[in-house]
């Protein structure tokens, strides 16, 4: 067990529980309509351990495939600054970790505990929190085994694709009172904090409508090398499958699992989570109440099973609907748009731009074609105009925004109930999509179905 000074020069235990009851609210406003947000009371029989200032805090990662990677670096450019260390690593892929180990080994100065198996990991009482970075389909099952471990966690999006596990996984973190982030990174970058505080301030007045339009030209998922260089021997095939049912080994679905159905609904999981989650965040407003959706296999015909053109409309309770689209066949320009009665806040660019105009909303263009509308990019100090292009998947400041709220025993920017949240929004919108009818969400019983919820019909 690792030791750390105090002010004092005496030695003190890394871990301790608390020896007084505290109070620590959960913010549970996100759980639906019929939830208020309430405090608990957590004693020293609560499952999360208390992280002290001066201690380290050591994770556990789940998953160093290409995003796994990333966060690996990211992970390494805050070991000091937020004193911070990768203990245990685990990957089904011996290549993958084998590879982490050795990096990780260099970066943190000693050899690192390795297993193939989750519940290793899991079981490590040195472990404070799990960092997991898997496919889609193992998300909401591995954080309901790291919150049952008593771990806190840093899980990438989607939180889930299936709404049992996504809800089961919500639950068991809240029961045990963790602090969870989810990889929803936007929620803690700068520029969009700023301009989620000037939306806020009533700049545009009544939102009615909020268009999300990302596009990318390319085949994308498909042609991942790696297929051609593992081998069944080297993996745990039927843990990758996890909940699935049954299947032969398949390379092309281990690395490409984002093109099949049974694994990833492709656009809503991967693109469409971090855009819902922006209008969540924005209008303060978390389920939808009704979605369609509409698309196909227009551009790649590749043996692919979810769409690489895919569009969705979601009416929220508020009263505003939000359109969200994506073509792989055109790489048209990609914007946010949130459309109010007195101006309109637009995001230039795909996914993590950072770039935000502000259009007042003056005349109509019918009835005079000359008008001129005031225009204002959002700035910060420094950043010499409109904001730099894009802010890369390697920014630190979400897993900054985790570390800290570990450290300070609050929630993150991103929390479980947020990911729940656009967890549902995409689950509607990929069955909305395969179903062909129009959804519905019940908040009542937390359940989709495909007619209007008897409290509402």
């Amino acid at each position: 067990m690792q030791e750390s000074l105090g002010q004092a020069g005496k030695k003190m235990t890394r871990r301790a529980f608390l020896d007084r009851s505290a109070t620590v609210a959960l913010g549970t406003a996100l759980l639906g309509e019929a939830r208020t947000q309430a405090s608990v009371t957590q004693t020293a029989l609560s499952y999360g351990r208390v992280i002290g200032a001066n201690d380290r805090i050591l994770l556990g990662h789940v998953g160093v495939g290409n995003r796994g990677r990333g966060l690996e670096y990211i992970l390494s450019q805050l070991k000091d600054s937020r004193n911070v260390e990768v203990v245990s690593i685990c990957d089904l892929w011996k290549v993958n970790l084998e590879r982490a180990t050795t990096t990780a080994k260099q970066t943190y100065g000693r050899q690192l505990h390795s297993s193939q198996y989750i519940e290793e990991l899991l079981s490590r009482k040195e472990v404070d929190a799990v960092v997991i970075s898997t496919p889609e389909h193992q998300h909401s099952p591995m954080l309901k085994m790291a919150a049952e471990a008593g771990k806190h966690a840093y899980v990438e999006k989607p939180m889930g694709n299936v709404l049992e596990e996504a809800k089961a996984a919500r639950d068991a973190v809240l029961e045990r009172k963790l602090i969870v982030q989810v990889g929803t990174q936007r929620r803690s970058e700068p520029y969009q904090i700023a301009a989620n505080k000037l939306f806020r301030s009533g700049v545009c007045g009544d939102v009615s409508k909020v268009e999300v339009v990302w596009n990318y030209h390319g085949p994308r998922w498909r042609g991942r090398p790696e297929v051609n260089q593992i081998r069944e021997e080297d993996i745990e095939w039927r843990r990758w499958l996890m909940t699935k049912p049954y299947r032969p080994f398949d390379p092309q679905l281990y690395f490409e699992y984002r093109l099949y159905r049974d694994y990833s609904s492709g656009i809503p999981d991967q693109w469409m989570s971090h855009g819902i989650d922006m209008v969540h965040w924005f209008m303060d407003d978390h389920f939808p109440r009704s979605v369609v959706a509409n698309g196909g296999v227009f551009a790649w015909k590749d043996g692919r099973e979810n769409p690489d053109t895919f569009q969705t409309l979601l009416e929220y309770p508020a009263g505003f609907l939000v359109s969200y689209s994506t073509s792989f066949g055109n790489d048209a320009p990609s914007f946010i748009r949130l459309m109010g009665k007195k101006a309109t806040l637009m995001n230039f660019g795909t996914e993590g731009t950072p770039r935000w105009l502000q259009v007042e909303e003056k005349g109509n263009f019918e009835d005079d074609p000359t008008v001129v509308r005031n225009e204002t990019w959002l700035s910060l100090p420094g950043d010499g105009g409109k904001g730099p292009a894009n802010t890369p998947d390697e920014d630190l400041s979400h897993m900054t925004n985790w570390l800290d709220a570990l450290r300070n025993g609050k929630q993150p920017s991103a929390p479980v109930q947020a990911g729940y949240a656009h967890s549902v929004a995409c689950i509607m919108a990929a069955r909305a999509y395969w179903e062909a009818k129009k959804l519905y969400w019940d908040p009542s019983t937390e359940s989709i179905l495909d007619h209007e919820p008897a409290a509402r019909a």
